[in-house]
């Protein structure tokens, strides 16, 4: 479906999903805006969109909306750690912050990358994403809120150690978990068709990649194939990892750090025995997962044992 370029407000380019966001809008013909603390490695594509301001500063947040009249406001802010302070003030306070200055500057839709495990709260970012969601559907413009399953930079933490030879991490059996991965182009194809498809507006949009969903093991085998490599396996009880949290939130109570460090295994604990696909309340339906886009996990694995792409994970890195 296409539509008549509109002017976007696009908050959160310089990450992975925010960049290829960015870069699909252009193509698109739309114009785009986006705010930067820094234009330090920001990528060529963007120049002239690319604006140094700082969101975060009332002032100048109210300045660009004020002057930019947009139409729409794209956002994929997300906080970087997951930890708890963290999420508060971005997954929701400052989504927050923007979404009030744009009603009030007249911007008439909203689109947010959300996530998919959202709907099976336990972590504090979960419930900072939540606590938007719910603010967002109540405000007076079109919205719509987007929950990607996996992304496939999430899954290729394992590269290095498996060309130094070492074996693939599973936690479990290896199939204790299942997603249907989406790759960044695709998952900003998605974004933008929000702005002009009305079955896509106003409603809470789970969405994965081309299917069918795939179990870690079966991404480690993926993985060894396109690296040419015999597949080795090392399996890790979630016990243990129980056992980790356990003790980091005993030692939390006196230390800061700790504290954080204890949250931040949670959600490794969280990813590694909860599966990205829909839940229906009491199990998880890959069948009710939509797909969108054409990209493959297999197709991506290829590419970084090729090095014609790099690990992109960064603060998100698990392994």
């Amino acid at each position: 479906m296409t539509s008549a370029p509109k002017s976007v407000l696009l908050l959160g380019a310089t990450g992975t999903i925010g960049r290829a966001t960015a870069l699909a809008l252009i193509a698109a013909g739309h114009k785009v805006s986006a705010p930067v603390r820094t234009l330090e490695g920001v990528p060529k594509a963007l120049t002239g969109h690319a604006l140094k301001i700082d969101i975060a500063d009332p002032a100048k947040r109210n300045w660009i909306l004020e002057t930019g009249r947009f139409d729409a406001v794209i956002s994929c802010l997300a906080s970087r750690s997951g930890a708890s302070e963290d999420a508060r003030k971005v997954d929701f306070a400052l989504n927050s912050a923007v979404l009030s200055d744009a009603v009030a500057a007249g911007v008439s839709q909203f689109v947010l990358l959300s996530a998919i495990c959202v709907q099976k709260p336990k972590l504090a970012f979960q419930h900072a994403k939540l606590a938007f969601e719910a603010e967002l559907q109540n405000a007076p413009l079109t919205w719509s809120i987007v929950r990607p399953t996996a992304y496939f930079k999430s899954l290729s933490g394992q590269v290095e150690r498996l060309r130094a030879g070492k074996p693939f991490l599973l936690f479990g059996d290896g199939a204790l978990t299942a997603c249907k991965p989406i790759s960044d182009a695709d998952l900003a194809q998605y974004m933008i068709l929000c702005l002009s498809d009305p079955n896509l507006q106003n409603r809470i949009l789970p969405i994965g990649g081309s299917g069918p969903a795939i179990t870690p093991r079966q991404q480690g085998e993926m993985l060894f194939r396109a690296l040419g490599l015999k597949p080795r396996f090392r399996h890790v009880p979630t016990a243990l990892m129980s056992a980790v949290i356990g003790g980091l939130s005993v030692a939390g109570k006196f230390s800061p750090r700790l504290r954080s460090k204890a949250e931040l295994a949670r959600i490794g604990q969280y990813y590694a025995t909860e599966s990205m696909l829909v839940w229906d309340g009491t199990r998880y339906d890959a069948d009710a997962t939509p797909e969108f886009g054409t990209d493959t996990l297999a197709a991506h694995y290829d590419r970084i044992a090729s090095e014609t792409v790099a690990d992109e994970r960064g603060a998100h890195a698990v392994f």
